[in-house]
């Protein structure tokens, strides 16, 4: 029997290949289903069953299209309703994987429809539970993504409560356990950078699963200081339940290359957002005018969920040499789907054409201190939690995450200088407003790390946060 994990950074998301005398089992497969073809046909075997813990918000699985081009039953927990053909099992339900058997283990609490499977090998041993986003390592599923009107944030964390207690830490305490995200992900607060455990080591550390833990108790830690979701969260679990486009097709529309003037004409026609994955600094440096930064070596899907509001926009692509394919793949992970084309020849192309460029003014951060103990305005746009542990004293924090709905707090008038923890987010922030007409705003280079280098700041912490 094989277990592997396929862990995607830029989403901090696990899915899983499990092969068994000739027969797969996927759980939780990205969008992009060609590796999971790839590793059955090395392997010899077939794929028997697309398995998803729950409809995704964070990401578009590939559940559909993995199903179509393999012949696989997509299954489901109880409660799920999808508008495609698929399995919808019971608790407790048993499926034969060649030697192997899966049991689904119903633990509602993160959505109604939450479920893990259960591997137990052909000798009757629990080997794994690949847990989805009911339990993490280091912490437990967001209850607050699927409340409607007669479900609260607080029933779905008692169903959690209740899940984990009953179905979960009732297991072999030497079972592993493997969940669908880890550190960086925002279906959860404070998970660990590891990506998989046992579960004696979780009911040891994972402050969720506290032995002597009340329903009570459980229910406020779990809900305390969650921001809240990203607003391309409900559009994901909209597509990964109603299904989608063929990610093939998205790839050859979005990997369409245009000449200078056409990438032009086409910003003007379709009034797409153009998006620039290039490095920071090479960003700074030279881009088109009202063109946005988010590159692709940081958390570039998430961050283009956050930020981009309408998940139907039209995306005209500029990026490195050989990436635009990358681009426009990680830009179909989460549900972008309208990517129409990338400047073909990159930024040289479009400066030897003669077209207008514009640059952003990056400084390092002992040049930051100078013009702070002149007077000029620093601005932190970390998260909340970042900023609670340590930040330069009375420098205000206004988070990426909502600078759509606090860009006006910003002074437009006078200069501003902008930091985060490395310099990937504030360049992020400092593009999103000069396209918007903010002319002032100037990016610190390495972020807090470099700040706190130089020793020319006056920094303290705010204690007792609990935000992330």
């Amino acid at each position: 029997m094989k277990i592997e994990q396929i862990y995607t950074g830029c989403l901090a998301q696990g899915a899983y290949y499990i092969e068994s005398n000739g027969e797969v089992a996927v759980i939780d497969p990205l969008r992009e289903i060609q590796p999971y073809l790839d590793r059955a046909s090395k392997d010899n075997a077939n794929i028997k069953y697309v398995l998803e813990t729950h409809f995704h918000a964070d990401f578009v699985s590939g559940h559909v299209d993995l199903s179509k081009a393999s012949g696989a039953t997509i299954v489901f927990g109880p409660n799920a309703n999808p508008d495609f053909e698929a399995l919808i099992a019971v608790d407790k339900q048993e499926f034969k994987l060649g030697d192997a058997t899966i049991t689904v283990l119903h633990t509602p609490g993160h959505t109604m429809e939450s479920s893990c499977y259960l591997l137990t090998d052909k000798d009757g041993t629990h080997k794994a539970v690949f847990t989805g986003d009911t339990l993490f390592i280091g912490d437990v599923g967001r209850p607050d993504l699927a409340q409607k009107s007669d479900i609260t944030q607080d029933d779905l964390a008692g169903f959690l409560f209740d899940s984990l207690r009953t179905k979960l830490m009732t297991l072999p305490d030497d079972i592993i356990v493997y969940p669908a995200h880890g550190a960086g992900s925002a279906c959860g607060k404070n998970m660990s950078k590891e990506t998989f455990d046992t579960l004696a080591h979780q009911k040891a550390t994972n402050y969720a699963l506290r032995a002597d833990m009340t329903k009570e108790e459980f229910v406020k830690e779990v809900t305390d200081g969650l921001m809240p979701p990203p607003g391309y969260f409900p559009l994901n679990v909209k597509m990964n339940k109603m299904g989608y486009a063929s990610i093939t097709d998205v790839i050859k529309r979005g990997t369409t290359a245009l000449s200078p003037s056409a990438f032009e004409a086409a910003a003007n026609e379709t009034d797409a957002l153009i998006l620039d994955t290039r490095s920071a600094q090479d960003f700074a440096k030279a881009f088109i005018p009202n063109s946005i930064f988010i590159g692709i070596d940081g958390g570039f899907a998430p961050w283009v969920g956050s930020l981009i509001a309408d998940i139907e926009q039209k995306i005209l692509v500029v990026a490195d040499a050989g990436r635009e394919q990358e681009v426009i793949t990680r830009l179909a992970r989460v549900g972008y789907d309208h990517a129409i084309g990338f400047l073909e020849g990159g930024i040289d192309a479009w400066k030897s054409a003669g077209k207008e460029l514009d640059s952003i003014v990056s400084v390092t951060a002992e040049e930051t201190a100078d013009k702070m103990n002149e007077g000029c305005l620093v601005l932190d746009v970390r998260k909340p939690g970042e900023y609670n542990s340590e930040h330069i004293v009375d420098v205000e924090n206004i988070p990426l995450d909502f600078i759509n709905d606090n860009m006006a707090s910003v002074p437009k008038d006078n200069p501003v200088y902008i930091h985060c923890a490395g310099g990937y987010r504030s360049m992020i922030f400092v593009s999103i407003l000069r396209a918007r007409g903010y002319q002032n705003l100037i990016d610190v280079q390495g972020g807090f790390g470099a700040i706190k280098k130089t020793g020319k700041f006056n920094l303290e912490a705010t204690a007792c946060s609990n935000t992330y």
